[in-house]
């Protein structure tokens, strides 16, 4: 009688065991609820989720309906022809007086046609287009084919190297125009559509996002021009070659930019496309038709951004502001140095406003004419300064360099200065050959060490040591030098004004002192 129990005894232990253990696992979550997991990465987009990307695809197909019209394929012509022989004093020769093989072969090589493809669109519906410079600089011909493939010719109005803009006209009326924005109110990651000709593709469509804005000239590296406006806006959205002088349009079919380059190392699309500013294109646009030519306003003095060092050296907070690197190299022509502006000082606000970078000062002095005056609010070595400059008209044939050079360095090197760099001091011979004035001469630069904390701050043998700021110490002899040194500690900045002898133009650097 006692056995039934005897043997059922372990199976309802072990039946409570197992329930308690499930029961155990389940609140600590050990057990592998497979299908309710994979519910959850699987799961669909809700109802909202669909309808809003449905919308977004509908706005981008609205947006290319209505531009597309207003977009133009640009095709150049130009005639390529070799340079004039010369001989070696540089006295040209006529080719019929060489030797007949070698007259046919100079012959055969010239001339050249060389056909260029890019973009444009319509600002205006009597027949003025907007494209890059570069897209049509140099063309003997220019012919604009519309999105209905009526082809014109087309007479160039105005070019802008500086900004890269230009401006075409055709003989039409009526004809569809863009939407023109506003690249202030351009925020990052917002949707964009880039919309051109790339690759021989007629009107192709891609989109993207804004990936930054106000990027400079050194990180794009489009514009070498030593005046160059530069302020470009970032997108991922896919350009290619052909793509130039297209718009770069909004989510609400307004172009906020002029598509211009890429950064790739093969010339094809690689992530990263540029195009210049929309509010600064229409400046520029509107000079052209209406003057002919720029009329642009300058501070005149060259910029750049604000190192570690130099916010240090002005005792400010935040690594802001923009750098002045040298006035004009005739200073008469530099409305800022007149009004009391110096090489080192720390530019924190133009008329009321913040410029963190050397763009935001461009966008605010671009957008003035000449003879309108701006407050500029500065750091000078940690003094808090105020100017009113009048701005004055930037002349493009204003010469920024010059042909003379220091002379090789013939006296030995004086080398293991605790910033990093090897100097001597200016021989008679090499202050003649430079045409230096007592006031510079002073050491000059042979080498930056390639660890050193001078590298990367731009030096180069044609600069000159010739004093310190702010105190204005001079700077003649590596004794001079070793003084002004002395008393600063690893870490410690020193601010050395810079002659640089091809510019003719003064800068500070502000260097990190290190242990000798």
């Amino acid at each position: 009688m006692n056995q039934p129990k005897l043997r059922a005894r372990p199976w309802g232990t072990a039946l409570a065991f197992f329930l308690v253990g499930v029961l155990f696992a389940s609140a600590m979550d050990w057990t592998p609820f497979t299908h309710a997991q994979a519910s959850q990465t699987s799961r669909k987009p809700s109802a909202a989720a669909v309808k809003s990307l449905g919308e977004t695809s509908d706005a981008f197909v609205a947006i290319a309906e209505h531009a597309t019209p207003a977009v133009v394929t640009i095709q150049t012509q130009a005639t390529r022809r070799n340079r004039p022989l010369t001989d070696p004093r540089g006295r040209q020769i006529d080719p019929r007086q060489l030797p007949p093989q070698f007259r046919q072969f100079y012959e055969d090589q010239q001339p050249q046609l060389q056909e260029g493809t890019g973009s444009g669109f319509v600002i205006r519906p009597d027949g003025y287009i907007v494209t890059n410079n570069h897209v049509v600089a140099d063309a003997d011909r220019i012919t604009v084919v519309m999105n209905n493939h009526k082809v014109y010719d087309a007479k160039l109005i105005g070019h802008d190297p500086q900004t890269d803009v230009a401006v075409v006209k055709i003989d039409a009326k009526n004809l569809p125009t863009v939407d023109i924005g506003d690249d202030d109110k351009l925020r990052i990651v917002e949707w964009v559509l880039a919309i051109g000709n790339p690759l021989g593709l007629d009107f192709t469509v891609t989109a993207g996002i804004v990936s930054a804005k106000g990027r400079g000239n050194q990180e794009v590296q489009v514009n070498n021009n030593a005046a160059g406006i530069t302020d470009f806006i970032q997108t991922d959205a896919a350009i290619n070659p052909g793509n130039s002088g297209g718009p770069l349009m909004n989510i609400h079919g307004e172009v906020v930019g002029i598509n211009t380059a890429i950064a790739s190392g093969t010339g094809y699309y690689a992530g990263y496309g540029f195009a210049i500013p929309i509010g600064l294109a229409k400046i520029v646009w509107d000079d052209l038709i209406e003057h002919g030519h720029i009329v642009r306003a300058q501070l005149g003095v060259s910029v750049g951004p604000v190192s570690a060092e130099d916010a240090e050296a002005a005792k400010l907070d935040e690594i802001t502001g923009v750098k002045v690197d040298g006035c004009n190299p005739d200073e008469a022509t530099s409305p800022a140095c007149r009004a009391g502006v110096k090489t080192g000082d720390i530019i924190l606000t133009l008329d009321g406003k913040s410029v963190d970078r050397v763009s935001a000062l461009q966008r605010i002095v671009r957008a003035k004419k000449p003879g309108e005056s701006v407050d500029v609010k500065l750091s000078r070595f940690g003094k808090q300064m105020e100017y009113k400059v009048r701005l004055n008209e930037m002349r493009d044939s204003v010469t920024l360099a010059s042909d003379d050079r220091v002379a090789p360095p013939k006296a030995e090197k004086n080398a293991g200065t605790p910033i990093g760099i090897e100097v001597q001091p200016i021989s008679d011979e090499d202050a003649k050959a430079a045409k230096l004035s007592a006031a510079y001469r002073g050491l000059q630069i042979t080498d930056v060490e390639p660890t050193g904390p001078a590298r990367g701050k731009g030096f180069s043998q044609d600069d000159i040591i010739v004093g310190v700021a702010p105190s204005g110490a001079q700077i003649h002899t590596p004794a001079d030098l070793q003084q002004a040194l002395r008393g600063k500690r690893p870490g410690d900045i020193i601010s050395l004004l810079i002659y640089n002898t091809s510019l003719r133009q003064e800068r500070v650097v502000n260097v990190r002192v290190q242990n000798n």
